[in-house]
């Protein structure tokens, strides 16, 4: 398989705790300030790892097998930790992402025609519509530098809210992304207490986490008020139409929070690190470039090009695997099992990490080298259980294709118009508290590309 472009290693300069194991204390501590700093070495070449954590056993899984047993052969017996839901359920409610059994399945069956195949140029033509403006809107600033990162957020967000509730989101949208903002970088993290306490006892950061949780749900609940006064015929149909036939009211805020919230933030860090990597390979973006130079992509003809970018799709998926933007998924076993192989204890905590996956030595050769032709027709199809952006099985993200849809959009339309480039050379960290993050957030210069 031939590299595209400039395919550096892209080694992202977190601090592991080693190979020896670390203190209790210690990994508390390192989970509260980036998650990904406690995958040890071995973690990445090894398909089982296990440590004590709290009295229980920790088991880092890399393996297929057992990776298909717990999400699809038997995802009954894994449930999500209270650590977990200590930390997103403020944020998410018990909404699709966090609700589970018979209020889950029903949940999905309810959102599930909102995301069908069929959606997709209703979500194309929202992408073009957004892109369009705030691609005319930076062309204004010249080659003043840009924080990308935020610009991706308040795209997404404006996205995901014509899309799927026909609202802009230009009112509340600085306001969402503070409180959101605010959470990630406070409240999400982790707390010594949040693994200690059992979760009828409230950490002391719960507290602020409940205030939190009133003003955050506040705003939706407004915010569905004020959808609710839109006409008839200017949104039937859309994702809030279905939910508000099903869900009572109190049950509608949190469903309506987990859609805004995940259907946005997700994409945005993805996007955000699709145009990291473009401006640090340009020989990369120079082929995203010529394959979208002719291409329409206006509210009409959005659609129509998705087939025709076949290697800026490829990009987005390898941004995908190297900056997953759920970088584990973490589940407690209720009973002992046998996963593929490996015991699992009634109590074990499970994690399945997308971001060591992604960069196994084992199922992917040279796993640090950023090289969009990975996802190439012809190209070697990766083991279905060790690339997981979007999860798989029952619980697979809902709105993948519109992720994809999205991605993939933004992410030519930019570059048909920009060239893209990092303002400064300061290294940019990659850090795990709710999604994978950046440590800060780095400036670009767009100079506009002579058409």
């Amino acid at each position: 398989m031939q590299s595209v472009g400039e395919t550096e290693p892209l080694v992202p300069p977190t601090k592991s705790p080693g190979s020896g194991a670390p203190s209790v204390v210690g990994l508390a501590k390192a989970l509260g300030q980036n998650a990904l700093a406690t995958f040890p070495p071995e973690a990445f070449e090894e398909d089982v790892m296990t440590r004590r954590f709290f009295g229980r056993r920790r088991i880092i899984l890399n393996r297929p097998a057992a990776i298909q047993h717990i999400l699809i052969d038997n995802p009954g017996n894994y449930r999500r930790t209270t650590p977990t839901m200590r930390m997103l359920l403020p944020l998410l409610g018990r909404g699709l992402l966090l609700s589970d059994g018979e209020d889950w399945k029903h949940q999905r069956r309810t959102v599930a025609p909102a995301f069908a195949p069929r959606t997709v140029p209703i979500i194309a033509r929202h992408v073009a519509q957004a892109s369009r403006a705030l691609i005319g809107k930076l062309a204004t600033q010249g080659e003043r530098p840009v924080d990308l990162r935020a610009e991706m957020q308040f795209l997404a967000l404006d996205i995901a809210g014509r899309a799927m509730f026909s609202l802009a989101m230009d009112r509340h949208g600085a306001e969402m992304r503070e409180l959101i903002t605010l959470y990630a970088e406070r409240l999400g993290r982790p707390s010594l207490l949040d693994f200690l306490l059992p979760a009828v006892l409230p950490s002391p950061r719960d507290f602020a986490r409940r205030r939190f949780r009133r003003q955050w749900m506040g705003l939706i609940g407004q915010i569905i008020e004020e959808r609710r006064e839109i006409a008839p015929e200017a949104a039937s149909g859309d994702l809030f139409d279905l939910l508000a036939a099903e869900a009572p009211p109190d049950r509608l805020v949190e469903q309506v929070a987990t859609m805004i919230t995940a259907g946005h933030e997700t994409t945005a860090v993805a996007l955000f690190w699709a145009f990291y990597l473009l401006a640090i390979t340009p020989g990369v973006q120079e082929r995203i470039a010529k394959e979208a130079a002719t291409l329409n992509f206006g509210p009409d003809g959005a659609a129509e090009v998705l087939p025709n970018l076949m290697f800026t799709r490829a990009v987005v998926q390898e941004t995908l695997r190297l900056y997953p933007p759920a970088f584990t998924l973490v589940r407690q076993a209720r009973c002992a099992d046998d996963a593929g192989g490996v015991a699992i204890p009634a109590g074990g905590i499970v994690f399945i990490s997308p971001w060591v996956l992604h960069r196994h030595r084992r199922l992917w050769p040279e796993p640090e080298r950023f090289d969009p032709a990975r996802f190439l027709p012809g190209a070697p199809t990766p083991d279905r259980f060790a690339y997981l952006p979007f999860g798989i099985g029952p619980r697979v993200c809902i709105g993948a294709q519109f992720a994809l849809t999205e991605a993939t959009l933004v992410l030519a339309a930019m570059v048909q118009t920009f060239h893209i480039e990092r303002a400064s050379s300061e290294p940019v960290v990659p850090i795990a508290i709710v999604t994978t993050q950046p440590d800060h957030p780095p400036l670009f210069r767009l100079r506009a590309r002579r058409t």
